[in-house]
């Protein structure tokens, strides 16, 4: 029994007592079709809110009169509050129950997405941010805590893969929007567009869950919330599974943080609206985290991890050419990979967690939140300092990362295995 899955049913009440499988939502059963579309407006309005400043940097760079590693701290501030939140509002999911808190965290985001066009300075606008981003903390381990106590397991790869093209769509939906209307009116109406737009998904994700039958009320003592954390944190493939996911967002997060900064300049100096549209290819994040669950059964979850990194690497050497189509492509195999990669990641962390699962999502969405800030951050310094080739180059030791971890939980697997079989 791995340290995960020790202590249980006194650390976690949600976790002392799992249902049968027949007794969860599965395709085609009651419920699950409107708790996908619920969790997949749950997850647009996450990524659209979060993500919203995105696209929009250079136009914020300009008006603020700041260069890129500044402007990009509207984007690492988000994910960063995110990070640091998402633990303890885990531990309040645990509590109040996992609805609960995911619609208060959207309603405060939302909220606060309606007072960020009015930012009147740099450091506001970043102060808002990271509010947003810590309200917005409430959703991802809620998200996936729910979904694994209420989805019988054969479907859970799936239904968390649908989350994820949740947060695709509206990763893609955020920028196409606010890159078009931008252009014509400026960022503020902009970002004002996608908080709008985050309202109306927050009301629907409200009406369409359906209320859980399988929570039980877990604890919010500080110690035993502790526990919890460091079993989860003593646990070798956890903490694999932690890292490669933060990897895999310092590749991302680096990338469409910068892109926006080379398209506008020489040899493309592509318009704002243009830009926007770039992001279209978010609709293959879609695809591939949505067949997921496919892509496991046919290579295994080490396999499917493979794939996934060899398919970012791939698309990152891609784009450093100087033709437009190629770079597009570039993005298109990045976009793939990366979100393949998540799914697959998060899901095994749901799998692997018997225990306290609210928490161990939290750990593995604060884990990929820091890979989003910091890929931010540094694709940013290093685009200051060598241009793309320098993002491409922060990525692909991302990769390597990734490929190195998975490497050493193949070797590990096969150790305990053969361990198992002298036994």
């Amino acid at each position: 029994m791995s340290p995960a899955s020790t202590g249980a049913s006194t650390v976690v009440g949600a976790d002392a007592s799992v249902p049968a499988a027949d007794a969860r939502m599965s395709p085609g059963g009651p419920g699950y079709r409107r708790m996908s579309l619920a969790l997949f407006l749950a997850g647009v309005a996450t990524f659209a809110l979060l993500y919203s400043t995105q696209a929009l940097l250079p136009l914020i760079s300009g008006e603020f009169g700041v260069a890129a590693s500044d402007a990009s701290w509207t984007v690492a501030a988000a994910t960063g509050g995110l990070a640091l939140f998402v633990l303890p509002m885990s531990a309040l999911s645990e509590r109040f129950g996992r609805r609960t808190v995911m619609t208060a965290s959207l309603a405060v985001a939302v909220t606060v997405g309606l007072l960020v066009p009015f930012a009147p300075s740099l450091g506001v606008l970043v102060v808002l941010r990271a509010l947003q981003g810590a309200a917005l903390a409430g959703l991802p381990a809620s998200a996936t805590a729910y979904l694994a106590e209420e989805v019988s397991p054969k479907a859970l790869v799936t239904a968390i893969g649908l989350f994820v093209a949740g947060n695709s769509v509206g990763g893609m939906s955020g920028r196409v929007i606010t890159g078009w209307v931008a252009q014509e009116w400026g960022w503020r109406v902009a970002v004002g567009v996608i908080g709008a737009i985050a309202v109306a998904c927050a009301v629907a994700f409200r009406l369409l869950l359906p209320a859980p039958k399988n929570f039980r009320t877990g604890s919010l003592r500080p110690r035993v919330l502790a526990r919890t954390v460091r079993d989860h944190l003593s646990n070798p493939l956890l903490c694999r599974l932690y890292a490669i996911g933060a990897l895999f967002m310092t590749v991302f997060g680096g990338v469409y943080t910068v892109i926006g900064y080379r398209l506008t300049e020489a040899p493309f100096s592509l318009p704002q609206g243009i830009i926007g549209s770039i992001f279209l290819v978010y609709l293959v994040g879609t695809v591939s985290a949505s067949t997921a669950g496919r892509l496991v059964g046919r290579l295994g979850r080490r396999g499917a991890l493979y794939a996934g990194g060899g398919t970012t690497a791939a698309g990152l050497l891609l784009s450093l050419a100087g033709s437009l189509p190629l770079v597009l492509l570039g993005l298109v195999l990045i976009t793939a990979g990366f979100f393949a990669g998540h799914a697959v990641a998060s899901s095994a962390v749901s799998k692997t967690a018997t225990t306290g699962r609210a928490q161990a999502s939290a750990l593995y969405q604060s884990a990929y939140y820091v890979g989003s800030s910091a890929g931010s951050t540094v694709g940013a310094i290093a685009f200051h300092a060598g241009g793309w080739a320098g993002t491409v180059g922060v990525g692909l030791l991302a990769v390597l990362g990734v490929v190195t971890i998975t490497v050493f939980g193949t070797r590990a697997a096969r150790t305990q295995r053969r361990l198992t079989t002298a036994a």
